[in-house]
């Protein structure tokens, strides 16, 4: 399944979407190994997004993925608006924040979520954010539920439950790694594929590990320990403030976007974050020269 980035709204000096950016950072994410698209994740801010602006971002990413053939997987609460897109192939729906309903609620939420989807539905479950831990009995329990597909899988550490989910997933269930650090291990123990806002940088390399990590441990290519070590590393700088404030700062410096301009509550990445994960990220140009 490979890695499926989830793109940023780039912002222009006054404070608009740079829609124009967003198109040609999602050309370039593809053109350097990335399976697939995420509009609208929570890397794109899009709580911070009025609905014009909302509607705007996804009819660019919409566009790159119709022409390219690529899967387009939409962060949404109301997939049946999908209807709309016919390159949409997956709504991941977010596990209910803040209320904590408690597993049998979140499984009758993504059961109505399910009922009226267009497409296939993936569970984002990143309990960090949403203060609802769900177990792998309850996840296995979303895998039976038609029109669920996969989850979109952010574990804070990997304990029993994450072992269990990703050594034996549900049958034809994608279980897609999302914490980003974590990535090498998921992958080892089972993972699909992963979808990574870290892969916004440097995504050949993250493309390359997700191909090559899980066959690697089991007898196939060899698994660059290194290189993940690197990776690891690289995520965890991008990750030191808020998502996705110093990839933001990364890939302004890079020059891929025109500003590193967050919304509010969001406020820009310190400058010497920036360059800790500019420096980690520029080791790939060294390794590969």
């Amino acid at each position: 399944m490979g890695v499926h980035v989830p793109l940023i709204t780039p912002f222009d000096a006054a404070g608009a979407v740079a829609l124009d950016a967003l198109e040609a950072l999602a050309h370039e994410v593809l053109d350097e190994g990335a399976s697939g698209l995420v509009a609208l994740g929570t890397t794109a801010e899009p709580g911070a997004l009025r609905v014009d602006e909302r509607a705007a971002v996804l009819d660019v990413v919409h566009g790159v993925c119709a022409a390219r053939k690529v899967p387009l997987t939409v962060g949404t609460e109301d997939p049946s608006t999908l209807s709309r897109y016919p390159a949409a192939t997956a709504a991941l729906c977010l596990v209910p924040p803040f209320v904590r309903a408690g597993e049998d609620g979140v499984l009758a939420y993504f059961e109505a979520l399910a009922a009226r989807s267009p497409v296939p539905v993936l569970v984002y479950h990143v309990p960090l954010r949403t203060g609802q831990e769900l177990s792998t009995a309850a996840l296995r329990r979303l895998a039976a539920v038609d029109g669920i597909t996969g989850v979109k899988y952010a574990p804070t550490v990997i304990d029993a439950d994450a072992v269990d989910l990703l050594t034996a997933p549900p049958p034809g269930w994608a279980v897609l790694a999302a914490t980003d650090p974590l990535l090498a291990p998921m992958l080892a123990l089972g993972a699909h594929g992963a979808i990574l806002a870290s892969a916004l940088v440097d995504t050949a390399s993250y493309a390359a590990l997700t191909a090559g990590a899980a066959p690697g441990l089991r007898g196939g290519a060899v698994f660059d320990r290194a290189e993940a070590h690197r990776l690891a590393r690289l995520s965890t700088a991008l990750f030191a403030e808020p998502n996705p404030t110093v990839i933001k700062g990364v890939l302004h410096a890079q020059g891929r976007i025109p500003t590193p301009s967050v919304r509010l509550p969001l406020l820009p990445a310190a400058r010497s974050r920036v360059d800790a994960a500019l420096t980690l990220a520029d080791l790939a140009v060294v390794v590969g020269a």
